[in-house]
């Protein structure tokens, strides 16, 4: 077949369908990435004698470094194309995830999934911005969908297929497996898509945003994660997290003071585009936390392997597969304001559901609570990236997919972090106060409390007692761990419920449902000086 040059009747490539087939094979990778490696976490823990917040990092490094560059790569997309960052973000995340399978240690598996994720970042603004450019207005909804349905059954159906290879090829499968779907998507890619840049972007790059933001991210979820052991009361923890909010308003002002910022804070005077990323941020938090926890409790407290841990989660990916063009008619129809509110509500909904599984373990309440919460997520899915980058002007798509992904990438890691960090909050406080009932000292209850979090210390307590006593104390650990995470998910699905309630108020339409006035638009685009 010849390279794309041939088009439609109406101006687009004839072989827009091909190329989006593409793009959501690299958009799916991105996804199945971030959500494959949690259910490999204990298996990994095992053979490597790590612990639960050093993986941590490796699951998060993916995410901070795509969340971190991500608008960077949109700006260089618009510059100097956006098919071209696309195959050069292919070839990147390809290339290393196939040489981090064979690093040895955590410290080149976090290194490795860091470097993946600069990759991520190039392919994920990309994919979604070559949609308005090759796609006229009325099949926009149909490629927006086709892509959040595969970025979504890449995320909840990730611990399925990570479990499925790490119990059939090993943990490092979930690796060298993105090396034949980067392949397959850039060839794809490089034969059908149709180039796609800004020619009134400018060339320069804010090395001051960047790195502002990107510092802000870092303190944030390195203060979220070390403080799982260090505390949150830590001097050090503290700082980070005031460091984080800082430097997060040093970016806001240096994107107010630049010529060529980073953002282009005039996306920001549309109240829709200001909701999805609200809804997009809740909704990646919440799923993204809810979806680690859960494939650690499945094996830790449960007893399933890997396979079998992420096959029972994939009850979401059903009906967010059957939601999703429901979403989209809606959205035509009403607006798509109503349908983000309502998912994120089912959200909310299923993952209080699911947290019902912390006290007492029934695998039907946790099916409905994951088919609830796919419910909310296949609704909103369109709507929201519809909303987010095909809204803003097209000049602007780069910018404002890559606004988007950071709030999908960054929601996640946060999510991750910040649930974990209640979990084990919990678990210690639980562990310290039952071995207090049972008559122990101050020091051997705190001690007992820090070894329901750190794999290593229970391991050393367990081998010093007789069997009888090991296996009391082993069946207390997962007790207060299905607890922890009953009530972690818990205030997860609270979160998204008021989210719901309140993203009306962030998200204001205008008559007849619509999403708002024609001038709210218009106020984003560049005059004719800039």
């Amino acid at each position: 077949m010849d390279r794309p040059t041939a088009v439609s009747h109406r101006g687009y490539s004839e072989h827009r369908w091909k190329a989006l087939a593409g793009m959501c094979v690299a958009a799916g990778m991105v996804w199945l990435s971030f959500a494959d490696f949690g259910v490999a976490v204990p298996t990994i823990s095992r053979e490597l004698s790590v612990s639960l917040p050093d993986l941590q990092w490796a699951n998060n490094a993916f995410s901070l470094s795509t969340g971190a560059l991500v608008l960077a790569a949109g700006r260089l997309g618009d510059v100097y194309g956006r098919k071209r960052m696309l195959e050069i973000g292919l070839l990147v995340m390809g290339a290393v995830s196939l040489v981090t399978a064979f690093v040895p240690g955590v410290t080149g598996m976090i290194v490795g999934r860091g470097a993946m994720g600069v990759g991520a970042a190039l392919i994920l603004p990309a994919t979604l911005a070559l949609i308005p450019p090759m796609f006229p207005p009325e099949e926009q909804p149909r490629a927006f969908g086709a892509w959040m349905a595969v970025a979504w059954v890449g995320q909840a159906a990730g611990p399925a297929v990570g479990g499925v290879l790490t119990g059939l090829l090993g943990w490092r499968s979930t690796f060298w497996i993105n090396a034949p779907l980067a392949l397959v998507g850039l060839w794809l890619v490089r034969r059908a898509a149709v180039e796609s840049t800004d020619p009134n972007a400018s060339r320069h790059i804010d090395i001051p945003g960047l790195l502002t933001s990107a510092l802000a991210a870092f303190c944030l979820l390195y203060g979220c994660t070390a403080g799982q052991e260090e505390g949150f009361t830590d001097p050090l923890i503290i700082g980070l997290l005031i460091g984080s909010v800082v430097l997060a308003a040093l970016f806001v002002y240096l994107q107010k003071r630049l010529s060529d910022p980073l953002i282009d804070l005039r996306l920001f005077s549309s109240r829709p585009f200001c909701g999805a990323l609200v809804a997009n941020s809740v909704m990646n938090i919440v799923f993204a936390g809810v979806s680690f926890l859960l494939t650690l409790y499945l094996q830790e407290v449960r007893g399933y392997g890997p396979v079998a841990a992420g096959l029972l989660l994939l009850p979401s990916t059903v009906t967010i597969l059957l939601f999703n063009p429901f979403g989209g008619r809606v959205s035509a129809r009403r607006g798509a304001r109503l349908p983000v509110v309502i998912g994120v509500l089912l959200l909310g909904v299923g993952t209080l559901v699911a947290a019902i599984i912390g006290r007492h373990y029934n695998y039907a309440i946790l099916a409905a609570g994951l088919l609830v919460l796919g419910a909310g997520l296949g609704l909103m899915s369109i709507p929201l990236s519809d909303t987010a980058v095909a809204g803003p002007p097209e000049e602007l798509a780069g910018t404002a997919s890559g606004m988007f992904k950071v709030t999908s990438m960054l929601g996640g890691a946060f999510g991750v972090a910040v649930t974990v960090a209640v979990e084990q909050a919990v678990e210690t406080n639980q562990a310290i106060d039952r071995a207090k009932a049972a008559g122990l000292s101050d020091a051997d209850a705190q001690q007992l409390g820090n070894a329901v979090t750190d794999s290593k210390l229970a391991d050393q307590i367990l081998s010093s007692v007789d069997q009888a006593t090991s296996d009391a104390i082993t069946a207390a650990f997962q007790e207060v761990e299905a607890i922890g995470a009953g009530r972690a998910m818990g205030l997860a699905g609270l979160l998204a419920v008021v989210a719901a309630l309140l993203l009306p108020l962030i998200w204001r339409t205008g008559p007849a449902g619509r999403a708002e006035p024609a001038e709210a638009a218009e106020a984003v685009r560049p005059t004719e000086a800039s």
